[in-house]
């Protein structure tokens, strides 16, 4: 059994986060400011402390409402990440991993927050399927110029640890490689339907980097099942997902298992996967995710998952 309440270490750092965290992007969008107030204090007294937004949600809204709704907290007493980079300005989507830019974006953020510090900053979507042709040059500028904001942010204490979040797996080896980081908010990535990132988080285990796994339902197939309208990654759920999420589903029927929970459990059984992050749109959900993280599933489910060819589970079993 899981316990999501339990912590675990950012990286080499002090940093803990709970075995759930709570993303901030879909919470600012659906329940209003005292909706998210009722939501982050229901996660408060169920025991979690690990919130997570960016300066890109709800166009600066998910900072400024849990800002506010954590105002009344100890701020020893809970971890706060947001990300730099990736924002919006006049309706339009604005990129910027300059120096400058992180250094705006950061103290921006800050005073959405009504805070003095982020326990993790990271910089965001360096993504080559949104960035198209200018991704060489938005790779080069995040090392030249947004990680040496973010250690000068750091020396000033104003951020904890530094990240990168990202939803392709590649760019988060690529970046893991090239420069030492404490953690990485892969999106999605390292899901029931996609292992295809096991190098990478192979990589981070080897060399005590923590990964935190955003979307572990993909956007909604893993929650919802392959159901007519289905979503993956925010789109229709093509055929492959479908399909696999089918044969998923019948080996959880076989051990009597939800799909939801083994979705949210699988991957924290990898070493470096420190926590899954996923949206709450009220207490009853949190309570749910809760419940499905904390069910019993028998060992023989993840092994038929494997035997199948569903799954790759850590160490190269499928």
């Amino acid at each position: 059994m899981l316990d999501p309440i339990e912590r675990r270490p950012i990286g080499r750092t002090q940093i803990q986060v709970s075995r759930l965290g709570i993303g901030g992007g879909s919470l600012a969008n659906a329940v209003g400011a005292e909706g998210v107030s009722t939501v982050i204090d229901h996660c408060w007294e169920a025991g979690l402390r690990y919130f997570d937004t960016a300066a890109l949600y709800a166009g600066g809204e998910s900072e400024l409402r849990l800002g506010e709704a954590l105002a009344k907290r100890p701020r020893s007493e809970f971890v706060l990440s947001t990300k730099a980079g990736r924002y919006t300005e006049g309706g339009e989507m604005r990129y910027d991993f300059s120096r400058d830019g992180i250094l705006r974006s950061i103290e921006t953020s800050l005073k959405r927050l009504r805070m003095q510090r982020v326990n993790i900053a990271m910089i965001h979507d360096v993504d080559p399927d949104q960035l198209g042709q200018r991704f060489e040059a938005s790779f080069d500028q995040a090392m030249s110029g947004a990680l040496p904001a973010l250690e000068e942010l750091r020396r000033a204490g104003t951020v904890g640890a530094i990240g990168v979040g990202v939803k392709d797996w590649r760019v988060c080896l690529r970046f893991a490689k090239s420069q030492r980081f404490d953690c990485f908010m892969l999106a999605g990535g390292y899901t029931l339907l996609q292992q295809e990132s096991l190098p990478f988080l192979d990589h981070c285990a080897a060399n005590g980097v923590t990964v935190l796994v955003a979307s572990p339902f993909n956007t909604g197939i893993l929650a919802t099942g392959a159901v007519e309208g289905a979503r993956f990654f925010y789109r229709p759920a093509p055929d492959w997902a479908l399909d696999r999420t089918r044969r998923i589903e019948a080996v959880c029927r076989r051990h009597e298992v939800e799909l939801q929970a083994a979705a949210l459990q699988f991957p924290l059984h990898h070493p470096a996967v420190a926590c899954v992050v996923a949206g709450h749109q009220s207490p009853r959900e949190v309570d749910d995710n809760l419940a499905l993280l904390r069910r019993e599933l028998p060992q023989a489910f993840w092994d038929e998952l494997a035997a199948e060819g569903l799954v790759t589970l850590p160490g190269g079993k499928s």
